[in-house]
């Protein structure tokens, strides 16, 4: 059992909460950090201290009139489990998270933190059975990607190696939906998508409208008429 198997076997349903305006985390990716609001240092403090974990999750539209408070959130986040950190001289923190697993969050916990706490129960990803639309799925996938990224050698191999390793399609679409400049409601509703199947779908229909998009010129030229 490795660290991360560990951490998830340990969670015991309940997560501090670190709301960002326009972060998405998804398992199988790391995403750095920096800290210094005096409420998160409390929070990376005590998970330290404790299981490493904290949720990502993201604000609610709106959040701005009521960031100092506690501004609505949405109800699926991100589980994470800090792999590395540095404390620096005046209290700051730089980290480096891993996204764990998809959580749905049940209910906020009354607490004395300056953090918010929750209660919350993981979301394993749901696959279908049919290994055929699973390989299709794939497929088209690679092909709404791949053809972004043509005029950059290393990472068009980058993606031709997760495309064609055994990560299972719900960690490729969780990578891919990390690293493709997505808009953050497109983000969090593929973050909050636990079938497999329908996460590639989502993910595949916004390519091709994007790509769509991208390939109309305005204005259009003159007719010859």
């Amino acid at each position: 059992m490795n660290d991360d198997q560990a951490a998830l076997a340990g969670f015991q349903g309940k997560v501090r909460l670190f709301p960002l305006p326009n972060l998405v985390l998804f398992p199988h990716v790391v995403q750095g950090l920096h800290i210094f609001e005096p409420r998160y240092r409390q929070l990376l403090t005590d998970a330290l201290a404790t299981d490493n974990l904290i949720a990502v999750v993201l604000l609610q539209p709106g959040w701005e009139e009521e960031y100092d408070a506690m501004p609505e959130i949405q109800p699926v986040a991100c589980l994470g489990r800090i792999g590395w950190h540095e404390k620096l001289p005046d209290g700051r923190y730089n980290l480096r998270l891993r996204g764990l697993s998809r959580i749905g969050l049940t209910e906020e916990l009354p607490t004395d933190k300056l953090y918010r706490l929750a209660s919350a129960e993981l979301i394993p990803d749901v696959a279908p059975a049919d290994i055929k639309r699973l390989k299709v799925l794939r497929r088209n996938l690679a092909d709404a990607v791949l053809p972004r990224f043509a005029g950059d050698g290393a990472a068009h191999q980058q993606l031709l190696d997760l495309f064609s390793g055994d990560e299972p399609l719900g960690h490729v679409c969780d990578v891919l939906a990390y690293a493709l400049p997505l808009p953050a409601d497109m983000k969090q509703a593929l973050l909050a998508e636990p079938h497999v199947d329908l996460r590639a779908e989502i993910m595949i229909q916004a390519l091709r409208v994007s790509a769509a998009r991208a390939d109309r010129v305005f204005p259009p030229a003159f007719s010859n008429n």
